[in-house]
C-alpha cells in the first residue's frame, strides 16, 4: 500500500467508506478520518509525493479526480463537482493546480 508507514489501514478504510457515494467527498473530514491532519509536515510531504503521480511538483485536476485511488486501488473517482471544489479549496494562488505548500495548508485547515 502506498501509504504504509504513514497512515493506518483501518483509518484509510473508514475514510473511504465515509465517502463512497458520489458527491459525498469532503476533503476536511477525509483528511481528519484518514489521520493526515494530525501528521507531521514530513508525512504530509510524503502524502503529497504519492498523490503527485506525474512528479511535476503539483497536484493537477486529473490527479485530484483519482485522489481516492491513491489510498486504495478500486476506490471511486471523484465527480467533476467534487474535483472542482477540492481544487478551488487548495489552489490559493489561482494557478489551477495545488503545490506542496498549498496541499500542506489544505490538510491542516
Amino acid at each position: 500500500m502506498a501509504f504504509a508507514g504513514v497512515l493506518n489501514d483501518a483509518d484509510i478504510t473508514a475514510a473511504l467508506d465515509a465517502c463512497k457515494a458520489d458527491g459525498s467527498f469532503n476533503h476536511k473530514s477525509f483528511f481528519q478520518k484518514v489521520g493526515l491532519s494530525g501528521k507531521s509536515a514530513d508525512d504530509v510531504k510524503k502524502a503529497f509525493a504519492i498523490i503527485d503521480q506525474d512528479k511535476s511538483g503539483f497536484i493537477e485536476e486529473d490527479e485530484l479526480k483519482l485522489f481516492l485511488q491513491n489510498f486504495k486501488a478500486g476506490a471511486r473517482v471523484l465527480t467533476d463537482a467534487e474535483t472542482k471544489t477540492f481544487l478551488k479549496a487548495g489552489d490559493t494562488d489561482g494557478d489551477g493546480k495545488i503545490g506542496a505548500d498549498e496541499f500542506a495548508s489544505l490538510v491542516k485547515a
